[in-house]
């Protein structure tokens, strides 16, 4: 009987073709990534004065300190950044988003907020109060738990004293009965015993 041969053909087609697809797929991406990319409009960027006059608005002028950059949120769309002066509030910044509709228009203010930078104090994230008082419950689970256990230990080793109390009094019993004996030996006068003697003889 002939022997039969896998034919590889297929399989090799196949690979190039999942091949071919990876490189046409990171390609595409590539391309997206930098059409992605806004370019900056250095006339928002440049409105520095536009978003003081915006800050000014509600907050005193000894608040706001030297600008610290921008960002660009989109096209035509730019965040700037001031330094917050005010106490109680180290490594926060002012911010001041602008935008324009086109590139004839002028700078125009969306928003103005207060935000943390990389540095700041931010309160920690907010737990709920179920979760809260879970834990609370288990911590106070662990505290009585472990006064049992220290209790319970405590009662042991007074045990343990009285044991030895017993054992070492049982001790001065004997040691007292045993002295007492010797006295009463001590106390026999040789005088008696001879007399004792010479009466029997």
């Amino acid at each position: 009987m002939p022997e039969q041969t896998e034919d590889t053909t297929l399989d090799v087609l196949t690979v190039d073709a999942v091949n071919a697809a990876v490189n046409d797929a990171v390609t595409d991406a590539a391309d997206s990534s930098a059409a992605d990319v806004v370019p900056t409009d250095e006339t928002l960027v440049a409105a520095v004065e536009v978003a003081r006059a915006a800050l000014l608005t509600f907050t005193p002028e000894d608040t706001i300190g030297e600008p610290l950059g921008h960002i660009v949120e989109g096209d035509r769309v730019v965040s700037l950044l001031f330094d917050c002066t005010m106490t109680g509030y180290p490594g926060w910044r002012w911010t001041v988003t602008l935008s324009r509709i086109d590139g004839e228009s002028v700078p125009q203010v969306l928003e103005t907020e207060l935000t943390p930078g990389d540095e700041a104090l931010v309160a920690p994230e907010w737990v709920p109060w179920s979760d809260r008082l879970a834990d609370y419950r288990t911590a106070q689970d662990l505290v009585a738990a472990t006064a049992a256990a220290d209790a319970l230990g405590d009662d042991d080793d007074a045990d343990d004293d009285d044991d030895d109390d017993d054992d070492s009094d049982d001790d001065d019993t004997d040691d007292d009965e045993d002295e007492e004996d010797e006295e009463e030996d001590d106390d026999i006068d040789p005088d008696d015993v001879d007399e004792d003697e010479d009466e029997d003889e």
